[in-house]
């Protein structure tokens, strides 16, 4: 991934097909956060296809891909989870997981068709998905006396700052939102401001450009 403060996902849900020798492996891709979310979708798929042969899946969490696992789930090692989790690096992106289920057509496909396989039906369903940009905001909560209000506004609109609660009084309170990338630029002249005291309220992804 790149060193800034964007990652690619996928806008929504968005499934795929591939037919080999009479096996049909349907593909399914969806937006992810966490491994909760990871496994609730892996409970439902189970059930919707109780009556295929392989659930397998490959996953990768995090804004620098941190996190990631790829299962075979029955299938010969490596020939399933791993083409998965390569269409994904491949296609750069993370906080998605793609299952691919596959019904078995009575025919053997070797461990090069199955890669092959499970590779083909990963990028179908990619390729059917809507990729969207992600940018990480940062939020800290800002502290000053009402004297320094001016150089806070002035700071905030030059910055193109975003400001949510807030509350105006002898002493005020802001929280304020900004592009993580700029987060060393903008403490930087807020500790210029005489009399500001601010902390981290936390961090988020927001839909960028597609």
């Amino acid at each position: 991934m790149a060193a800034d403060d964007t990652f690619r996902s996928v806008r929504s849900e968005a499934s795929g097909l591939y037919k080999e020798k009479g096996s049909r492996f349907i593909s399914i891709i969806y937006p992810v956060s966490s491994e909760a979310e990871i496994k609730e979708i892996l409970e439902n798929v189970r059930k919707e296809y109780h009556d295929a042969r392989h659930h397998c899946y490959a996953y990768i969490l995090g804004a620098n891909q941190e996190a990631w696992r790829a299962n075979d789930d029955g299938e010969p090692s490596g020939t399933a989870g791993k083409p998965i989790l390569g269409q994904i690096r491949s296609a750069g992106l993370t906080n998605v997981i793609i299952v691919v289920i596959r019904y078995f057509g009575g025919t053997l496909l070797g461990v090069s068709g199955l890669i092959n396989a499970y590779r083909t039906a990963a990028a179908s369903a990619i390729s059917n998905a809507e990729i969207m940009v992600n940018i990480i905001h940062e939020s800290l909560e800002l502290n000053f006396p009402y004297t320094a209000m001016n150089d806070v506004m002035k700071m905030l609109k030059e910055e193109n700052i975003i400001q949510s609660q807030h509350s105006f009084d002898l002493q005020c309170n802001m929280t304020i939102s900004f592009r993580s990338s700029a987060r060393e630029r903008i403490t930087s002249r807020l500790e210029r401001i005489e009399g500001l005291t601010y902390k981290t309220a936390g961090s988020e992804p927001v839909p960028g450009q597609d």
